[in-house]
């Protein structure tokens, strides 16, 4: 089994901190250090952590100066000044976990014996359910692999160079797209469920909103204009139903027509494409099979 450890930045997440705290420890197979660095913390976060940190010597708290503004690169700094403190740790894992998130007690013996078990595996995780809510990986790609519980092997992680800090997001996803397109294996493991108490990317705006903008990271990271088409058809048959996937594609067009910056590099957005028109291609394919083999069929039963 591998060793790994486990960075969380956290900024006023006292609602679901301790939901997090409970969980990891109560893990078959702890990390040999958790980092958790509040971000400029102005609630009860800090405060929390601390009641467990005579107890459970492997948590460790970092606290960094409050900033003004709420950004992904911010939480790409504070991932960097966690990763600074596993210096010395003989972790051949290394974990991102969210401060609001919750998980069985076998979720990361599971996950690091996947990685154990495999050398390829550059990213792993698992899937994440929030309310009702989860993605049908019959229609999801199980390379892609959720930030709130993202697991690197520590060469791959260097490999890639570290999160990026992008301030619109999407870092954990072009992180997992940087893995592979140097060759490693990324995945998430069905069998274990993350349970996400906060509605992603509603923190601090409504959800309308926030599918808007993830419109916008959509077209930043390089999703091709008929992925885009076909992930908004798509989300539209989620709640808020129809408009909810209408406002994914209008952030994607709006940022599509003012020609936004996409801070990826050309080979990166390149492989992006690549492997979402191959993803499409595959979809419709089996899709003209399948018709094709119904129709056969009623013909031969008539």
């Amino acid at each position: 089994m591998l060793n790994y450890a486990l960075i969380t930045p956290a900024r006023n997440e006292a609602e679901y901190i301790e939901l997090t705290i409970k969980s990891m420890i109560a893990q078959t197979h702890l990390p040999l250090k958790w980092v958790i660095v509040s971000d400029g913390s102005s609630d009860q976060t800090d405060e929390l952590v601390r009641k467990y940190l005579d107890e459970y010597q492997w948590i460790e708290l970092v606290r960094m100066p409050e900033r003004a503004q709420r950004h992904f690169a911010g939480k790409v700094h504070a991932f960097k000044a966690g990763y600074e403190r596993l210096t010395g740790t003989k972790a051949e894992i290394i974990g991102n976990l969210d401060a609001d998130i919750s998980f069985e007690p076998k979720h990361f013996e599971f996950l690091v014996e996947r990685m154990s078990e495999n050398p390829q595996i550059g990213v792993a995780g698992a899937p994440f359910r929030e309310g009702t809510f989860q993605y049908d990986y019959r229609f999801s790609n199980i390379e892609n692999v959720w930030g709130g519980c993202q697991l690197f092997r520590r060469e791959c992680y260097e490999a890639i160079g570290g999160y990026m800090p992008l301030k619109g997001g999407c870092i954990d996803h072009v992180a997992v797209l940087s893995a592979r397109m140097l060759g490693w294996q990324t995945r998430t493991f069905t069998e274990n469920v993350c349970v996400h108490h906060r509605q992603m990317g509603t923190a601090m705006q409504g959800v309308l909103k926030a599918r808007f903008k993830i419109g916008v990271k959509d077209y930043t990271v390089g999703n091709h204009p008929l992925w885009e088409l076909a992930r908004t058809i798509y989300q539209m048959k989620s709640s808020p139903f129809a408009i909810g996937g209408l406002a994914l594609g209008l952030g994607y067009a709006w940022s599509l027509i003012r020609r936004a910056e996409v801070p990826l590099s050309p080979d990166l957005v390149a492989f992006v494409r690549r492997e979402q028109l191959n993803r499409l291609k595959k979809f419709f394919s089996r899709n003209s099979q399948a018709t094709t083999s119904r129709i056969v069929e009623i013909s031969h039963s008539e």
